[in-house]
């Protein structure tokens, strides 16, 4: 039967999803299914209101060769529209399902909304400078980033959990994880963030940021100058287009200038802040609040006021 269908392999990306997917669900009468890849994932989004939490039940550890079987369950229930998380990964398997089933495919979309008998999507182009609507017909395949949505309250009623054994494919294998090296800091998840650009000078600077971010009990993100180009910090903590997206309650700007790039990974803080020694950075045109001074100055004093 027509229905809504949701898959990500980040299950909190996965939850996120719930939540534009039960707002289709009211305008299109539809149910929404969530197609996971682990128990302890469908277990995590059986709490949230869909209708039904299908397990993917594969020995398979490679995400990527799960597509074919995304798309048969799609295909099989002849369902109207899959929402699938904007990762690399999701985004590979989106484009091949909408391959398969000839269908419209809209990437990053912001707003959804049912319209004319298919689907209106809102999505960022360049940047952040611009945003466009596309009409596309039912079925239809969708990315959307994450922290584009909160995901929604606990559900009264936990979901239905099935199992479905499938065949992924198997020309790739996993054979072997290695960490990255990074403290294992989520910074997409901290509520206050301390963001520095190439205002320091050197590497060692870095120890004033560190040092006001422990006052205010905030975590550290950078620009993609300081995490890719000096390698100064890792590039988990790269906030900006090709980076992490973050919306934190307070996002503390310190010596970057605040191109596009970087701002479309920050615009959704609910208070930025700036310091810059230049007072016409385009990050003041994105701030809430801003201080023209040296950051080798303010920051000092900052932090000494927040320890008292």
């Amino acid at each position: 039967m027509p229905g809504i269908y949701i898959f990500s392999e980040d299950v909190a990306l996965a939850k996120q999803l719930l939540t534009p997917a039960l707002e289709l669900k009211k305008s299109l009468n539809q149910p929404v299914t969530v197609l996971a890849v682990s128990e302890p994932d469908a277990k995590e989004l059986s709490t949230l209101g869909a209708d039904k939490v299908v397990i993917l039940q594969s020995p398979s550890k490679w995400v990527d060769g799960f597509a074919e079987a995304i798309y048969k369950q799609f295909n099989d229930a002849k369902a109207s529209i899959l929402l699938v998380g904007g990762t690399l990964c999701g985004k590979g398997i989106a484009s091949y399902v909408a391959a398969k089933l000839d269908a419209g495919m809209v990437t990053d979309a912001t707003v959804l909304k049912v319209a004319d008998g298919g689907l209106l999507a809102t999505r960022v182009l360049y940047a952040g400078l611009a945003l466009c609507e596309e009409q596309v017909a039912l079925p239809a395949v969708l990315t959307i980033h994450a922290r584009t949505f909160l995901a929604p309250s606990a559900a009264a009623t936990p979901s239905v959990i099935e199992t479905v054994a499938v065949e992924a494919d198997t020309r790739v294998t996993v054979g072997k994880v290695t960490a990255t090296g990074d403290s294992g800091v989520d910074i997409t998840a901290a509520q206050k963030l301390v963001a520095v650009g190439r205002g320091f000078r050197k590497k060692e600077d870095l120890k004033l940021a560190e040092d006001l971010a422990a006052a205010l009990k905030a975590e550290l993100a950078c620009t993609r100058g300081v995490a890719e180009d000096e390698h100064w910090l890792p590039i988990a903590r790269y906030v900006g287009i090709s980076g992490q997206t973050v919306k934190p309650d307070l996002y503390l700007a310190v010596g970057l200038s605040g191109q596009v790039q970087h701002m479309v990974g920050c615009r959704g803080s609910k208070v930025i802040v700036a310091i810059n020694t230049d007072e016409h950075a385009p990050i003041f045109e994105s701030a809430d609040y801003g201080l023209v001074g040296d950051l080798y100055v303010v920051l000092p004093l900052l932090t000494a006021a927040l320890r008292k």
